[in-house]
């Protein structure tokens, strides 16, 4: 995700800033559950939100570009280098690692899961993999030790396609649009409304509706409905019905099976962003460094936690029941965290270098089309 704070006010891009940092933290807990890091008697409070999380990266990350690209107006190189570098600083160094943790794990141990077929063939499923080709159409596909990759497969191409939205102009648009969803396929279709929607909330919400208290008691029954969602289990009985719904058998939705509860969890989502806005949480200002050291990591968080949990668990004993366990575990995270972050988001400058040279020296002059001005949500 791009910087915030040069694109929105700064209360608001900080509470953006510590609510995709929250949503990263989620994911890493309900890994925790999933992998049996935790035991469940004992963390029976902690509700899955690894689903909703993503959800919340989703609109964030349609906001800020729509965002961006309004406000700076980027040409189309600009546009592309700022995603390329923004996605391959983190998706490279960790994609490559942990590659070579898996050849080394299946070297130690003779096995690395079902995921040998990939080391077998990285001249296919590395280049397949570097251009998110694992969610289209029937495909369910991973790079090994790396189960939040599904999502990039989402995402790095919903950035493609609201950049042919935002920069190509008649019949080519057309064409290059429709060829584009088609290469999609239907999963991606089920989900692009929860990244256009925030795109639809930047260009549909600039100036305030909300006087500051009517504001946060918004927010707050955001967060109350969220609770209700989460609490009444809605999200079971919503898959369900979608899965019940869905009309074609031989097309299984794999990874968009929740798409009725994504929508749902998307209209919370926007709520509370249109009530953070207008909130004025000031309070976030005073710890401003603190809370943008910390969401610098968040990409790298995100990416990596499940690389270091799928190590730990190979290589190490862990016993769920020991409070020193799972501190270690924490603890190793956000030590690979932070050294990772130190050559990915941490050193943006030198991937937009790389990929502005790949993409050509010359700058060229930003679009003047209406798409550009107001970006399509």
């Amino acid at each position: 995700m791009s910087s915030l704070q040069d694109s929105l006010d700064r209360p608001f891009s900080l509470y953006l800033d510590l609510t995709r940092l929250l949503a990263a933290v989620a994911v890493v807990l309900a890994h925790f559950r999933y992998n049996a890091i935790i035991p469940d008697d004992a963390w029976s409070f902690l509700p899955y939100l690894g689903r909703e999380a993503v959800i919340v990266f989703f609109v964030l990350s349609g906001y800020v570009i729509a965002a961006s690209t309004a406000q700076r107006r980027p040409s189309a190189r600009d546009y592309a280098v700022a995603r390329l570098s923004r996605v391959y600083s983190v998706v490279l160094p960790v994609l490559f690692l942990a590659l070579a943790c898996a050849a080394a794990l299946r070297a130690w141990t003779g096995s690395v899961g079902n995921a040998g077929y990939v080391l077998d063939k990285l001249y296919v499923y590395l280049p397949f993999h570097l251009l998110f080709l694992g969610q289209h159409w029937q495909l369910t596909e991973v790079p090994p030790l790396m189960i939040p990759y599904w999502s990039l497969g989402y995402e790095a191409w919903y950035y493609l396609l609201f950049g042919l939205a935002c920069y190509l102009r008649g019949t080519r648009r057309k064409v290059a649009i429709a060829l584009v969803l088609a290469i999609m396929g239907y999963k991606m279709w089920l989900l692009l409304p929860v990244w256009l929607s925030g795109a639809w909330l930047y260009r549909h919400y600039r100036a305030p509706l909300l006087a500051p208290r009517a504001a946060r008691l918004g927010w707050l029954a955001t967060l109350l409905v969220f609770g209700l969602y989460v609490g009444t289990d809605a999200e079971t009985a919503l898959r369900a019905a979608g899965t019940a719904w869905w009309p074609f058998d031989s097309l299984p939705l794999g990874s968009a099976d929740r798409f009725l509860a994504d929508y749902v969890v998307c209209a919370i989502v926007l709520a509370n962003f249109a009530c953070a806005r207008d909130a004025q949480f000031s309070a976030l200002v005073r710890h401003a460094q603190a809370w943008r050291l910390a969401a610098s990591h968040t990409f790298t968080l995100y990416l990596s936690h499940s690389l270091v949990i799928a190590l730990w668990l190979a290589l190490y004993p862990h016993d769920p029941r020991s409070s020193v366990d799972i501190l270690g575990l924490g603890v190793a995270i956000v030590v690979v965290t932070v050294a990772l972050g130190a050559v990915t988001e941490r050193r943006p400058h030198l991937y937009r270098a790389l990929f502005g040279r790949l993409l050509g020296a010359g700058r060229s002059p930003p679009l003047a089309s209406a798409a550009v001005r107001e970006p399509r949500g």
